[in-house]
């Protein structure tokens, strides 16, 4: 009678294979037959590598659930091939060949089995009968002495916790509240993985919305409590689903030291049944089968079985550097793994040898020894017993197994723990090998985009945010960027940012709080303990000043004080930010409390570090360029407009190019005394510095020239005399130079020249235009000049507008405005002030084409306004 039923189909790609194993080993479990699950997985791996790799077909997995077994099919749809017919003699193949094998394990292990054709399709099947076992028994371990068995707190709290399929947490029970401080109404909606401390390295391994996706799962992470603290937890997550077909997980939590409440007990190893001849791979029978395929799988339950082979209270694995000077821990089993995860220590500790990592050492009572292993510092381990992990002759790791109690191994345990070591050694550098492969390839991705990103702005401020925004949270939880302004500045807090925004202005008032790390130009990062000691001493303080006070909950003060404590509890390091031979600054990164950085990680954040110091340096040399080029600029225009007395006068400038204040293009508007006022519009050739630098001299001899008293032709004369003595840095001018004066019934008097500029436009009363000077040379060009000056009379309501070639050329296509669009304008100016006939102008030259002014442009207009308006 079949009881439940689980199917899957797999497709023909490499990965098929191990996905099936991992089907099979959850369905099995789920149903409580772990003492089938081993035999089960070898039989489906066999017969689904047969479909999806020799025949290339998909694989389609049937799992049947009987009371007295479980039935497994596997079919493909490739049923032309030959199979080997039972009852018929035929020579039994290689044992290392795979073609056929697949059936001649489903007859060993599988109490029956069977081939089974269809039209499109063939079926292998194999029956797994259930052993014999007492009702109601599933797994029985050995009485122990009350003194060999798990410690646990007098009151064992089981956080039991619902996942809905979005990852949002669906139940929170009191267990929970109290374990980590928040309420089923703080917890209940918000994703898990804003509470979960998921040990996992980006790119690598299985992460925790994967876990959740599994059937049954169980390890170790941790949870975030309210005082920012992280929980090492043990957790069993079980996928269920509701009669209404609707998906969930339930995880069950408890302190890590409690994991013997909820941890799954290693199966017995079951003696061959008689006449069986089955070989076991030794890394197989030490890892397990399937092995993890991602190095922290691999190393964590390398760990876990290491420590459970000798018994031990824990168990700790470390990777060797490509110097092989120091070793760093990734995974560890049974010790407070968030605070020693990427520690490092150096692999020679001393003279003797049982200080080196490269030989094996087994202590007896580490009370005797203090700091012979640094790793179990405080955490009360007595005995230990550590082995090499080693390749070719060369140290690549150490494996060590630790107990509470003194005296517990001797070379009989470390001959054991050798001999796995070196049955793991070669899977576990493959993997390592191809970690750091991934890990370089996205660590050239991360700096390309960096670079593009850097190279994209040439701002000070943007450039020292993106810096910290690459950083956070990719290498580092927190982050903070010292600039330092020249070699007899202190080095200057000039930006921090931290992952969880709340806590930036805490860290931000710390580090302001403390001297700056030494700007020594070393490459490399070095460790800077001064934040941390610094939030640690604040902390206690604080605790202090509140044990002072009333028993009360915690204030939001001391709430602060804590979570910045824990933010930068971790390691602190510093790298120097060096451009151009000269420390410019730091980049200082930091992790939360107990936490580490790996290698990997600070050799990138060097090679960002040099990358950001190249574009920081260029900011600020851009920066000063332009705040120098800018100064520069500004004094060449007028310093402001004159009010005169019964006439209006406007003036708009627009300079072309990016950051260009001043351009070929210049105005003026000036006393020269006795009631009368100089003005001129000029267009020098070119833009840029070398036009800029033609415009202060024509404005400042106008000025000086006029107020000697010189008439128009005369100034321009002059001016052009001065131009022609610049040389090759001479440019040629075009320029309308004016003297008007007012007059007591309400007109104004203009003497005008026009040397080669666009003729200024008379504007009537009653909307006629004209223009109101002739042509004459440009200056600039010819050494003897004659030029003449004309006068024109501004009637009440008239306006004079005089504008630059910017104005008239402004072209769409084949289309320019021209001399006859500008008329045009003007006539629909009648009646407006000054001001106003400027923007209309500038508004239609504008609009008349889509892409942006290329030329520099200036408008001045001067009205003289109707007696009514005086």
């Amino acid at each position: 009678m079949i009881t439940a039923r689980a199917a899957a189909t797999f497709e023909p790609v490499g990965r098929a294979v191990a996905t099936a194993r991992a089907f099979v080993r959850d369905t099995l479990q789920g149903w409580g037959y772990s003492d089938i699950v081993d035999d089960a997985v070898v039989l489906t791996s066999e017969l689904v590598t047969n479909a999806v790799i020799h025949a290339g077909t998909a694989a389609d997995v049937l799992c049947l659930r009987a009371e007295d077994g479980v039935r497994v099919e596997v079919a493909d749809r490739y049923p032309e091939r030959e199979v080997p017919l039972q009852g018929v003699a035929q020579p039994a193949p290689a044992p290392d060949r795979e073609n056929g094998r697949g059936l001649l394990l489903c007859a060993a292990l599988a109490s029956r089995w069977g081939v089974e054709y269809s039209p499109t399709r063939k079926h292998v099947w194999f029956q797994l009968d259930l052993p014999d076992r007492p009702v109601g028994t599933r797994h029985a371990g050995p009485a122990l002495p009350t003194e060999l068995l798990p410690t646990a707190d007098e009151r064992i709290r089981v956080a039991v916790v619902q996942i809905d399929p979005t990852g949002a947490i669906a139940a929170w029970n009191d267990d929970a509240e109290h374990l980590f401080g928040y309420s089923a109404d703080q917890a209940v909606g918000k994703q898990l993985g804003d509470f979960a401390a998921w040990p996992h390295t980006p790119g690598t391994g299985t992460g925790l919305a994967e876990a959740l996706r599994l059937s049954r799962w169980e390890g170790s992470y941790g949870i975030r409590g309210t005082d920012g603290r992280v929980i090492p937890v043990y957790a069993s997550h079980l996928r269920v689903r509701d009669t209404h077909g609707e998906p969930s997980t339930v995880c069950l939590l408890v302190r890590d030291y409690e994991r013997a409440v909820l941890q799954t007990p290693p199966r017995a190893a079951g003696g061959d049944s008689a006449g069986e001849s089955r070989t076991a791979d030794p890394f197989e029978v030490f890892i397990g089968s399937p092995a993890p395929d991602d190095l922290d799988g691999l190393l964590q339950r390398t760990v876990e079985r290491a420590r459970d082979m000798l018994d031990g209270d824990a168990a700790f694995l470390l990777l060797a550097t490509d110097d092989e000077t120091e070793l760093e821990v990734r995974a560890t089993t049974g010790l407070p793994s968030a605070r020693q995860r990427f520690a490092r220590v150096p692999v020679e500790a001393g003279t003797s040898r049982y200080a080196s990592a490269r030989m094996p050492a087994v202590h007896e009572d580490l009370l005797a020894v203090p700091g012979a292993v640094p790793l179990l510092n405080g955490t009360g381990m007595r005995s230990v017993v550590t082995v090499p992990l080693k390749v070719e002759g060369r140290l690549t790791g150490s494996l060590g197994v630790a107990a509470e109690s003194a005296g517990r191994y001797a070379n009989e345990e470390a001959l054991r723990l050798q001999f796995a070591a070196d049955r793991i050694a070669l899977a576990v550098e493959s993997a390592r090998l191809g970690e750091l492969e991934r890990l370089r390839r996205g660590s050239l991705s991360f700096l390309v985009e960096a670079s593009d990103l850097l190279a994209g702005t040439l701002d000070r401020d943007q450039t020292l945010a993106l810096m910290a925004q690459m950083t956070v949270p990719t290498l580092a939880t927190w982050c903070a960027v010292y600039t330092i302004a020249d070699q007899s500045s202190d080095p200057y807090l000039s930006y921090v940012l931290h992952e969880d925004e709340e806590r930036i202005d805490g860290l931000k008032e710390l580090l302001s709080g403390v001297a700056p790390p030494d700007p020594v130009p070393t490459p490399g990062a070095r460790v800077w303990s001064v934040p941390a000691e610094a939030a640690q001493r604040a902390a206690l303080e604080a605790s202090r000043r509140q044990l002072g006070e009333a028993s009360s909950p915690l204030s939001s003060g001391i709430g602060t004080t804590l979570a910045t404590a824990a933010a930068v509890g971790g390691e602190t390091v510093v790298l120097p930010l060096v451009a151009r031979n000269r420390v410019i600054g730091m980049l200082t990164l930091g992790k939360p409390s107990d936490d580490h950085f790996r290698q990997e990680i600070l050799e990138l954040a060097e090679d960002l570090s040099r990358r950001a110091a190249l574009a920081l340096d260029n900011a600020r040399l851009y920066s000063e360029r332009t705040a120098i080029s800018q100064s520069l600029q500004r004094s060449l225009l007028p310093p402001g407009l004159p009010q005169i007395a019964g006439v209006e006068v406007d003036v708009i400038y627009r300079a072309a190019g990016e950051g260009n204040e001043v351009g070929g293009d210049f105005y003026d508007l000036f006393p020269i005394g006795d009631g009368a006022y100089g003005f001129a519009i000029g267009d020098v050739c070119g833009t840029g510095p070398e036009a800029a630098a033609v415009t202060g001299l024509a404005r400042h001899a106008l000025r000086l020239l006029a107020r000697e008293g010189l008439g128009g032709p005369a100034v321009l004369e002059r001016l052009n005399a001065a131009i022609l003595d610049e040389g090759a840095r001479s440019r040629f001018l075009t320029l309308l130079y004016g003297e008007l004066r007012p007059r007591e019934d309400g007109s104004a008097v203009l003497k005008v020249v026009c040397a080669g500029h666009p003729l200024p436009l008379r504007l009537r009363q009653d909307g006629t235009v004209e223009p109101a000077a002739e042509p004459q040379p440009l200056l600039g060009v010819m050494d003897d000049l004659e030029l003449y000056e004309e006068t024109v009379t501004l009637d009440p309501g008239d306006v004079l507008l005089c504008v630059t070639d910017g104005v008239t050329e402004r072209r769409e296509g084949t289309r320019m405005l021209g001399d006859d669009g500008l008329a045009e304008v003007l006539r629909t100016c009648t009646g407006l002030t000054a001001g106003a006939v400027a923007a209309r102008v500038l508004r239609a030259v504008e609009r008349f084409a889509a892409e942006p002014a290329s030329d520099d442009m200036a408008i001045l207009t001067l009205r003289v306004p109707e007696p009514h308006r005086l």
